[in-house]
């Protein structure tokens, strides 16, 4: 299951809220931008001059926070299936297509990257072991992408995940590849959602063995 699996974050069930009507005061697409603000408000993951990697960006209000955060001297590379209409700063590379099939090579292009962004949902089937065990594998793959393209000794990541019998796991993957690891839950997710973030920091230099865990991305071809 590649990026084609995320549809529900580009669909919008908080039209007319009020969270969402500030972010579009503010210029954001969508709400979702205000638990990235949080994270960053905790953490300063983003500064001036980093490089960064957003997976399943649409609709482009993690972007275009990022690129601000991070100013002209750095660069945001979003990737979704989804085209991206939002407008941003030259800073900001977009690439319309699958962020587990696009290849190496565009995803080498700023590499090794400071940060590693992917707030990506699976299609939700209202099944909650089905929804939870999607959005693992959602997990495992985006950490993948972080494993290989994030710079060793300082990168951070931050992954959606939803709580559920593979979370425990999700954890130790993300210890096996960051230092530190943190569970996040943003105050914009709504109650009941096992929605979730893990937040690593201090991405570890690679040990022989570690590599097996993590399948390289595909090459350009």
């Amino acid at each position: 299951m590649g990026g084609g699996a995320v549809a529900n974050k580009h669909s919008n069930p908080y039209i007319g809220d009020p969270r969402t009507r500030e972010a579009k005061k503010k210029g954001y697409p969508a709400r979702s931008v205000f638990k990235l603000e949080e994270i960053q408000n905790k953490t300063q993951i983003l500064r001036s001059g980093m490089k960064v990697l957003d997976l399943g960006a649409a609709p482009g209000s993690w972007t275009l926070f990022a690129s601000q955060k991070v100013g002209p001297s750095g660069k945001v590379l979003a990737i979704d299936l989804q085209e991206i209409t939002q407008r941003f700063a030259p800073n900001v590379v977009v690439v319309r297509g699958d962020a587990f099939e696009i290849g190496s090579e565009t995803l080498e292009q700023f590499a090794p990257y400071d940060v590693v962004l992917s707030d990506m949902a699976p299609r939700t089937s209202g099944v909650k072991l089905r929804d939870q065990a999607m959005s693992f594998e959602l997990f495992e793959r985006a950490l993948d992408v972080a494993f290989h393209y994030g710079k060793p000794g300082t990168a951070s990541f931050v992954c959606k995940v939803f709580m559920g019998p593979d979370f425990p796991k999700a954890v130790e993957l993300a210890k096996k590849v960051f230092k530190k690891v943190r569970i996040v839950r943003p105050e914009g997710i709504r109650t009941g959602s096992k929605e979730v973030y893990l937040l690593g920091l201090e991405k570890r230099p690679s040990e022989p063995g570690t590599a097996e865990n993590f399948p390289e991305p595909p090459a350009a071809g």
